[in-house]
């Protein structure tokens, strides 16, 4: 699978991504804030997209910190692309990038959040390796959120 760093011609497809998971992680199409995260994420280099037939963005991920403490900010599978592998190349190719020793840290759903299952996203983490690393603040939709890490050696 092709992972390759964001230019600013994929922000259509980061929307059409993210308006997809709204449900669960609530408004970010309409939140400028999301819209500047993403920006400064494409012009630092710090987004990664996998791209399907007609350039169609079927995952992409949003990273962040510094040595030795790294972090997955975002990471949207398109709903058709999921359990294709998309999520799993978006994560080794941004944890192979990572200098060792280090960690990287993701925040996603709870144990009680009812998207838990239906997202799949705390099992995906943990298939990878991700041990739970403690809570995290609520996320905008007043869901329960826990902190995970992978340990790189």
């Amino acid at each position: 699978m092709d992972v390759r760093a964001a230019v600013l011609g994929d922000e259509g497809g980061f929307m059409a991504l993210a308006a997809g998971v709204e449900p669960w992680f609530g408004p970010m199409v309409a939140d400028p804030g999301f819209r500047e995260a993403l920006h400064r994420n494409i012009g630092r280099g710090s987004a990664f997209v996998v791209r399907g037939a007609g350039d169609h963005l079927l995952g992409g991920i949003l990273t962040g910190g510094r040595s030795p403490a790294y972090r997955i900010n975002w990471l949207v599978v398109d709903e058709a692309a999921r359990r294709g592998g998309v999520g799993k190349a978006l994560v080794d190719h941004v944890t192979s990038r990572c200098p060792r020793p280090g960690t990287v840290e993701v925040v996603t759903f709870g144990d009680d959040h009812p998207a838990a299952d239906p997202s799949g996203a705390r099992a995906f983490y943990e298939r990878l390796g991700f041990t739970a690393a403690g809570t995290a603040p609520d996320g905008p939709e007043g869901g329960s959120r826990q902190r995970l890490r992978l340990p790189l050696d």
